[in-house]
């Protein structure tokens, strides 16, 4: 659990959905490993306060409806965006709107996501308020463009209210609006390109936001994982597959950078169980040379199974194991 006696990057200013305190908060399309994540995570994920951000994208919710029981069974809470931009249910959030009716009314674990883009209206982001009070509404601004119409609409109840503020839209002067809320930071420190682009840059700064959120007053940060905040229906040919792996430097103020270990093959888009085993030898040699600075995750263990087997479990298997990594490694920093 959180040590309040620890300094005070590891203190958190704000409350979040009531009592407990919450920081950070992973943002996943809810694809179907990333449902998976967070599924095996519910429970680490509950224990020290992290707040999972959904954007449902597949038109079937019997995975979705799995993972918020995982969540609320291991006593957490999330955050389920109610009016995805992405995927089947784009035009039309009835079917979340009525899973969060039918089965969450008066639990407080799960809260209504209003995604604000620049294509919705001010009479649109008050309709869904209205609609969804009862599941402790959050805003999720992400290009929104009528933020001092809504925080004068919110009046009296601005206080109370909880904002998530995608970093690319929304700057100082807009979240200023929003003073007085619950305000969390919302950055894309994934840098997205082909995975063979990524051999020419073994590890990069991924995010020091975990080190700096509450100096611009925010009660917590949040990411897009190791996806980045592209997205994309399913994956082209693997003409190299790379593993992305993050991890804290002590000996750099405690950044948090990201390795890029990928295939030496990578002119075809044949034989992804070589690729991924010419990646993970990578991933192993780093291991195994004592300085790689990686936490010893679950998921890293996983990665020592699959090397000493031999064996692929195919590449989104792959995304899920890195993704928990990430999380692991946050849970870890903050424990």
């Amino acid at each position: 659990m959180i040590d309040s006696s620890q300094p005070s990057k590891r203190r958190f200013a704000r409350l979040w959905f009531g009592a407990d305190l919450r920081m950070y908060h992973p943002y996943f399309r809810g694809k179907q490993f990333e449902l998976i994540t967070i599924r095996e995570c519910a429970e680490l994920m509950a224990e020290v306060s992290f707040v999972p951000i959904i954007e449902p994208v597949k038109e079937s919710l019997g995975g979705l409806e799995k993972t918020l029981k995982a969540i609320c069974g291991a006593g957490g809470k999330a955050i389920l965006i109610v009016n995805p931009y992405h995927g089947d249910h784009q035009e039309d959030g009835a079917s979340i709107t009525e899973l969060l009716q039918s089965d969450y009314i008066g639990n407080d674990a799960i809260s209504a996501g209003i995604l604000l883009r620049s294509d919705t209206s001010l009479t649109d982001a008050i309709a869904y308020y209205e609609a969804h009070k009862d599941h402790n509404p959050t805003f999720i601004h992400a290009g929104f463009t009528a933020q001092k119409a809504l925080a004068e609409f919110l009046g009296d109840d601005l206080e109370a209210s909880h904002h998530v503020f995608a970093e690319d839209y929304a700057n100082t002067l807009y979240r200023k609006h929003f003073d007085g809320s619950t305000r969390v930071l919302l950055r894309d420190g994934f840098e997205r390109m082909k995975n063979a682009g990524y051999a020419k840059i073994p590890f990069e700064e991924f995010s020091e936001l975990h080190l700096t959120f509450s100096d611009m007053n925010m009660a917590g940060f949040g990411d897009f994982l190791m996806v980045g905040d592209s997205y994309s229906e399913g994956g082209g040919p693997a003409y190299a597959v790379a593993i992305h792996l993050t991890y804290i430097d002590p000996d750099n103020d405690d950044v948090m950078y990201v390795y890029h270990f990928v295939s030496t093959t990578n002119d075809t888009p044949t034989d992804p169980a070589g690729k991924f085993a010419q990646a993970l030898k990578k991933l192993i040699d780093k291991l195994d040379s004592g300085d790689s600075k990686l936490f010893e995750s679950s998921a890293i263990k996983e990665f020592r199974e699959l090397y000493a087997k031999g064996h692929f479990p195919g590449l989104g298997y792959v995304k899920k194991l890195s993704m928990k990594h990430h999380i692991e490694t946050l849970a870890d920093y903050f424990s």
